[in-house]
């Protein structure tokens, strides 16, 4: 099951450089051809939904069967850190889960205005010529 939640990462990390690159300044001449992998990469990247929903209803499977382990007297304590450390694996992916969906948001709203402003400066650029 961690094959899935590296895949996870590294499309999350993959979809933060792209919007980083987007919005850095001064990449003027690299944007046509980030516009243009972006939105080749854009509709691929959709599998991420399904994919982060099933890996969410792992996550809640994993907790309707996971044991009850309340406090530390009901079990033992290897029981119990193994309890806790299962909590915090399962928020960790979670919270890797939501990254990943709102980065993917993110970049298809990005690409979709910054593609949006070129065509605008290029009817800018057209009417300018046409005065």
């Amino acid at each position: 099951m961690a094959l899935e939640w590296v895949v996870l990462g590294y499309v999350a990390a993959a979809e933060a450089t792209m919007l980083l690159l987007f919005t850095l300044p001064g990449l003027d001449r690299l944007r046509p051809g980030l516009v243009t992998v972006t939105r080749s990469a854009v509709k691929p990247m959709l599998s991420v939904i399904p994919f982060a929903l099933f890996l969410l209803l792992d996550i809640y499977w994993k907790q309707e069967t996971r044991p009850a382990c309340g406090d530390e007297h009901s079990c033992s304590p290897t029981e119990f850190i193994r309890h806790q450390k299962s909590l915090m694996k399962s928020q960790r992916n979670a919270i890797l889960i939501a990254a990943a969906l709102l980065l993917n948001w993110l970049l298809f709203a990005v690409t979709r205005l910054v593609v949006h402003i070129e065509q605008l400066s290029q009817r800018i650029e057209k009417l300018k010529r046409q005065d």
